[in-house]
C-alpha cells in the first residue's frame, strides 16, 4: 500500500520532506544493520523492501525506539502520514530523551504547527545530543523561519564549530546576509558552501534570488527554470521565473510560458501583473488590460481547490479534471475511493476536503482538513480552513486560526496579508497598517492588492501623506502605458 500511494500522489506536495535519521544509535548491531538496509531501500524508492526489513527489525527488538523512528520515517515517506505519527509517538514513549525520536517529533510539529512551535522540540533534541550537526542545522533553519535571525546566526556558528566541513553553516550565513541586504557577502558565502553547485534546491533558489539582486536576470531565469522542472507545484518558483524573464526583457518567452497560467483562477495578482506588463511592452493592450483589472480587483479572495495542472499522477489528475468541469460529485466519489484505499494519507484527506468544499459540504470539508492539519498545515490549507469556517458562520474560529498561523510562521507573507485584510474588515486600521507594512518591508510591495489596501488604511487613519506615498509605489508597478491612457 505504501509504494502504491507514493506513486499515485508523489507530485501532489512537491519534493519529499520525510525526516532523515540522526543522532547516535543505541540498537544492537544486527538491528542497526537492518535499519541501515531499510534506509538504503527507502532512498532507492524500494519502500516495500524497506517495510519487510523493518518488520524483521521490529520482531528482533520491538521496544527499540530507533526501530520505531525508522518505521515512522518509512510511513511518512510512503504517504501513510497518520500512522507515521503513531509510530513517532511510540518511539518517543520508548525513548523520551532519545535524540532521533525528539528530532522526528520536531519535524512533525514544524510541519503541522509552524516553525515557532517546533523550536522547543529541537532544543530538547539538542539537550539529548548536543553535538549532533543535523539537529543544529535543522534548529538553525527553524530559527530563521521563525524570524529569529540573531539566534539563527549563533546556531550556524555552533554548527560550524562542531562540524567545520558542514556546508550548511555557510549556507545559513548566506541566507542571513541576503536577508540583511548584503548580496555580495551572501554570494561569497553561498559559493563557498558549494551547495548551489551540488543542486540543493534551497541553495539554488537563493542563487537565483541573488542573481536578480545582481542584475543578472538570465542566470536567475536559468536557475528558476531548472528548479521549477523539479518542483512543478512550487508557485513561488514560477513567480520568480516570470520576474526574471521580465527583468531580462524576454517578454515573448514570458507570455508563452505564463499566459495560460495567469488566466487561471488560482493565479496570484503578482503573476497577473507581471504577465500584463509583458503584454503591454509587446504592444498588446487588449490582453494586458483584463489581467491588470483582475490583479487590482483583488483576485484570489476565494481559495481555489483542485485546480488542474499538467504533470500530476493519473488519480489526482482525474479528480482535478472533474472539479474543473464542476463535476464535484464525481470528484467526491473519486476522493472517497482513495480514502478507503489510503485512510492514513493526509494528502488524500486534503483532496477529499477540497471535493467536499466544492460540493458545499462545509462541515465535511473541515473534518477532512482537520486530518490533514495533524500532519502539515501549509498556508493554502490554512486559507481553505479559514474560508470554510467563515462560510460556516464561525468567524471567531477563522480569526483565531489565521492569527495562530501568522504567529507560527511570521515570515509567511500571504498569511500576514490575509490577516491584515481581516483586521481591516473589522475596522482595526492600526493593526492592519502595521501588518501591511511588515509585508511590504519583507518584499511583498509588488502585490497590488497589498498596496491598494495600504492606501485604504492610510486614508482611514487620516494620513494623506502616507496614502500618496503608497499610491506612488502602486503606480510604479503598474504598466506605464496602461496607467497613462
Amino acid at each position: 500500500m505504501i509504494s502504491a500511494l507514493a506513486l499515485m500522489l508523489g507530485s501532489c506536495v512537491g519534493e519529499d520532506k520525510a525526516p532523515a535519521s540522526g543522532g547516535a544509535r543505541q540498537s544492537d548491531p544486527k538491528v542497526m544493520r537492518l535499519i541501515d538496509d531499510a534506509d538504503a531501500a527507502i532512498a532507492n524508492g524500494a519502500l516495500a523492501d524497506a517495510g519487510r526489513t523493518l518488520d524483521e527489525a521490529r520482531n528482533l527488538s520491538p521496544d527499540d525506539p530507533d526501530v520505531w523512528v525508522a518505521i515512522a520515517r518509512l510511513r511518512f515517506r510512503g504517504g501513510e502520514h497518520l500512522t507515521a505519527l503513531e509510530a513517532a509517538d511510540r518511539a518517543l514513549a520508548l525513548g523520551p530523551d532519545y535524540a532521533p525520536a525528539l528530532l522526528m517529533r520536531a519535524f512533525m510539529v514544524r510541519d503541522a504547527h509552524g516553525p515557532a512551535a517546533a523550536l522547543p522540540w529541537f532544543e530538547a533534541a539538542l539537550a539529548a545530543d548536543p553535538d549532533n550537526p543535523d539537529v543544529w542545522a535543522e534548529y538553525a533553519a527553524t530559527l530563521g523561519d521563525s524570524g529569529r535571525s540573531r539566534a539563527m546566526l549563533r546556531a550556524a556558528r555552533k554548527l560550524a564549530q562542531i562540524a567545520p566541513d558542514d556546508a550548511r553553516a555557510l549556507y545559513f550565513q548566506a541566507v542571513l546576509a541576503a536577508r540583511g541586504g548584503n548580496p555580495s557577502l551572501a554570494r561569497s558565502l553561498l559559493v563557498r558552501s558549494g551547495m548551489a553547485a551540488r543542486g540543493v534546491p534551497a541553495a539554488m533558489q537563493l542563487d537565483g534570488v541573488l542573481s536578480l539582486a545582481e542584475d543578472n536576470p538570465d542566470s536567475a531565469a536559468a536557475t528558476f527554470a531548472a528548479l521549477s522542472a523539479r518542483q512543478p507545484a512550487n508557485t513561488r518558483l514560477r513567480e520568480l521565473l516570470a520576474r526574471a524573464l521580465l527583468m531580462g526583457g524576454r517578454d515573448v518567452e514570458l507570455v508563452a510560458q505564463f499566459a495560460d497560467e495567469a488566466q487561471r483562477a488560482e493565479a496570484s495578482p503578482f503573476l497577473m501583473m507581471i504577465t500584463a506588463r509583458a503584454y503591454e511592452r509587446m504592444g498588446d493592450r487588449a490582453r494586458a488590460a483584463p489581467l491588470l483589472a483582475r490583479a487590482y480587483g483583488g483576485a484570489g479572495k476565494v481559495p481555489v481547490v483542485l485546480a488542474d495542472r499538467a504533470g500530476l499522477p493519473p488519480p489526482t489528475a482525474a479528480i482535478r479534471q472533474k472539479a474543473s468541469a464542476a463535476n464535484w460529485r464525481g470528484a467526491q466519489a473519486e476522493t472517497q475511493d482513495l480514502r478507503r484505499r489510503f485512510p492514513a494519507s493526509a494528502d488524500v484527506a486534503n483532496l477529499a476536503g477540497d471535493a467536499l468544499l466544492g460540493l458545499g459540504d462545509l462541515r465535511g470539508a473541515l473534518e477532512s482538513y482537520a486530518l490533514t492539519a495533524r500532519v502539515r498545515r501549509p498556508w493554502p490549507l490554512t486559507r481553505k480552513v479559514v474560508f470554510a469556517s467563515r462560510r460556516a458562520g464561525d468567524g471567531e474560529a477563522a480569526d483565531t486560526l489565521l492569527a495562530r498561523h501568522v504567529a507560527g510562521e511570521p515570515l509567511a507573507l500571504s498569511g500576514l496579508a490575509e490577516l491584515a485584510q481581516a483586521q481591516a474588515a473589522r475596522g482595526d486600521w492600526v493593526r492592519a497598517a502595521a501588518l501591511l507594512d511588515q509585508v511590504i518591508t519583507m518584499g511583498g510591495g509588488h502585490d497590488p492588492a497589498v498596496l491598494t489596501l495600504r492606501i485604504k488604511t492610510a486614508s482611514a487613519l487620516g494620513r494623506p501623506a502616507d496614502a500618496r506615498q503608497f499610491a506612488k509605489l502602486l503606480a510604479q508597478i503598474r504598466p506605464r502605458r496602461l496607467a497613462q491612457r
